[in-house]
């Protein structure tokens, strides 16, 4: 007997399928057991996996080539907007999800539809291999530093779409790399992601079934942080979706804070984006961004970085000022002088400092992508270090 689920907007189940095929038919099985229509997109098995799907009711899409994760997804996606479908919920084809917890997320996204709710999978250290828990973070970092948006789980597969939004974005990316592209360039059409918790099973590392590359794939992965850090840092709006009537895009001031409230904007400055990590890449990013020649304009450059990025803006500006003259940029004049001639600038004359000040400045930009982060982590590193600490006083003071 089917699990009833009440809801107000037409939802289709997808689960994207390659080479599956002993998980696939238990899994749909336990799919169809949630009351909803269900749809296999096989994405070019060779396993021949969907055969024995052939007695149950749910729909079939197969890809002829295997393209990737977010093709089949994107398929998918298409099928419900031909079937008037307002929802899909997507979870994986290897068992590691309970499809039973979609009523979770369906549940969760009516409240304030549309929006993407991602299930948020609950790992604890004792069952989860290591690098899946690195990996989610990691993830976790990229995407709060591109969106400003503090997700717990970027990676899980088990989410919720809006399908007329999901088709509308302007996404690029097939693979693995598609999960994470989906969630920025959501945040950034004003899409509202929320997540809800799910449970996971990992079964023993024998019988996993995973087709995660780790070097291609997290090469992908790498390319398309570095494509959407920059893309974050343009100064050109993103194109949105949703009417947020009048709201600003995650990062900018709320209404009624303006640089006329010093005292509630300096507050603001003070409490946001105060996690120990956010903190220690803040100082990082001041470091850096001081130790490079931009005369006249440090504040203002870091000022806007931080800003794009969703860092703290008055760690970063504060640790800018380790980089003041005369120390960091002769060190990184030096640094640079000797990468061009293999010994240090050991005059300083009208020659070496006027008539050769466009060497100096040369210099002192070489130098600085070697100076620069190393300050950044080390003291990005002592400030994460004394951080953790304090807090972790606290905490055991609380307790």
């Amino acid at each position: 007997m089917g699990l009833f689920v009440a809801v107000t907007m037409k939802t289709l189940l997808v689960i994207p399928v390659y080479n599956h095929g002993g998980f696939l038919k238990e899994v749909v099985l336990k799919g169809l057991a949630v009351g909803l229509p269900l749809l296999v997109v096989d994405d070019g098995s060779t396993d021949r996996g969907t055969a024995e799907l052939k007695d149950l009711d749910c729909h079939i899409i197969t890809i002829a080539v295997n393209r990737g994760k977010g093709a089949a997804i994107m398929a998918g996606a298409r099928f419900a907007a031909d079937h008037k479908f307002d929802a899909i919920v997507t979870f994986d084809a290897d068992g590691q999800h309970d499809p039973a917890d979609a009523v979770k997320l369906i549940s969760r996204a009516e409240c304030q539809w549309p929006v993407i709710i991602v299930g948020a999978r609950e790992m604890t250290e004792a069952t989860v291999p290591k690098a899946s828990l690195f990996g989610r973070a990691f993830s976790n970092f990229w995407v709060r530093l591109e969106t400003g948006m503090d997700l717990p789980d970027t990676q899980s597969g088990y989410r919720l779409y809006p399908v007329r939004e999901l088709l509308s974005l302007p996404l690029k990316r097939l693979g693995y790399d598609f999960e994470v592209e989906v969630l920025v360039r959501a945040a950034w059409a004003m899409v509202p992601v929320d997540s809800a918790p799910v449970s996971v099973h990992y079964p023993p590392q024998g019988e996993r079934c995973s087709h995660f590359h780790k070097l291609k794939d997290n090469f992908r992965l790498t390319c398309l942080h570095t494509k959407l850090v920059t893309r974050a840092l343009m100064p050109w709006p993103h194109r949105t979706l949703i009417d947020v009537n009048g709201e600003t895009e995650p990062g900018a001031l709320p209404r009624g804070l303006s640089l006329l409230h010093p005292v509630k904007l300096l507050k603001r400055l003070c409490r946001e984006h105060t996690s120990t990590l956010e903190l220690s890449v803040a100082v990082w990013m001041g470091l850096f961004l001081g130790a490079l020649p931009l005369l006249a304009c440090h504040t203002l450059a870091i000022l806007y970085v931080t800003h794009r990025l969703h860092l703290n803006k008055l760690a970063a500006v504060t640790a800018s000022q380790l980089c003041a003259p005369p120390v960091v940029p002769v060190l990184c004049i030096q640094t640079g002088y000797f990468l061009r001639h293999g010994s240090f600038l050991l005059e300083l004359n009208w020659k070496t400092g006027v008539e050769e000040l466009h060497y100096r400045l040369w210099e002192w930009l070489l130098g600085s992508f070697l100076i620069g982060p190393l300050l950044g982590f080390v003291f990005g590193g002592l400030i994460y270090w004394c951080v953790n600490r304090f807090r972790s006083r606290d905490v055991t003071a609380c307790g």
